[in-house]
């Protein structure tokens, strides 16, 4: 937990209980579903939480703003977001049962009012949001295709509605069927650990 009073100091009592609980109940979890790698659950709140943070960094959210977490896996970045946004809707979105049961359990014992769980692939899945948030779920090219029909195009807040992705490494072939519209941040300019030296967000306005 230190590692997120150091980045985030001005957390609320609820955001620091929410964030305590977390560890707690994905290892319970993990133990009977193995949604997070076991290795990295000694470092649960830098690899997943702090990651997950850091479109915190980015953006603001204004409250009210829709957000779909498309590919959530055990509920990154959704579930670490949607506890630092109380005021912003969160859909978190996978095909696969057994995660979404676990990101629901989890949302219901953090009793997260502002959070959604959806068994569906994204291709199938309609609504409309503001943004889409992902961890690095395909390429991007593909992501793109696979997800663009749910963003809606009123924009809600100071950076233009689109894809917020997380991704590692070297990103360039996926991003350049985008050109200038594309842009990235490397997140070792908010976060000085060096699990973070080749990690990037990218924003691609929709």
């Amino acid at each position: 937990m230190d590692i997120l009073y150091k980045y985030f100091p001005k957390l609320t009592s609820l955001q620091k209980e929410q964030f305590g609980e977390l560890k707690t109940l994905y290892t319970d979890w993990n133990s009977k579903i193995n949604v997070i790698s076991r290795k990295d659950m000694d470092s649960f709140y830098l690899h997943h939480v702090l990651h997950s943070l850091s479109i915190a960094r980015f953006i603001n959210f204004v409250p009210g703003t829709r957000i779909i977490d498309v590919g959530t896996g055990g509920g990154f970045p959704g579930i670490p977001l949607s506890i630092f946004f109380p005021e912003t809707q969160f859909t978190l979105l996978d095909s696969i049962a057994k995660k979404i049961k676990v990101v629901q359990a989890v949302s219901d014992s953090l009793e997260l009012k502002n959070t959604h769980a959806v068994q569906s692939r994204s291709e199938e899945f309609k609504g409309k949001y503001d943004f889409i948030v992902s961890r690095a779920v395909t390429n991007l090219p593909d992501f793109v295709r696979q997800t663009r029909h749910l963003i809606t195009q009123k924009p809600s807040n100071a950076i233009p509605n689109g894809i917020l992705y997380l991704k590692g490494g070297d990103i360039s072939a996926e991003t350049a069927p985008f050109k200038k519209k594309v842009f990235i941040t490397p997140i070792s300019d908010w976060f000085d650990e060096p699990f973070f030296e080749t990690k990037k967000l990218v924003h691609l306005p929709l």
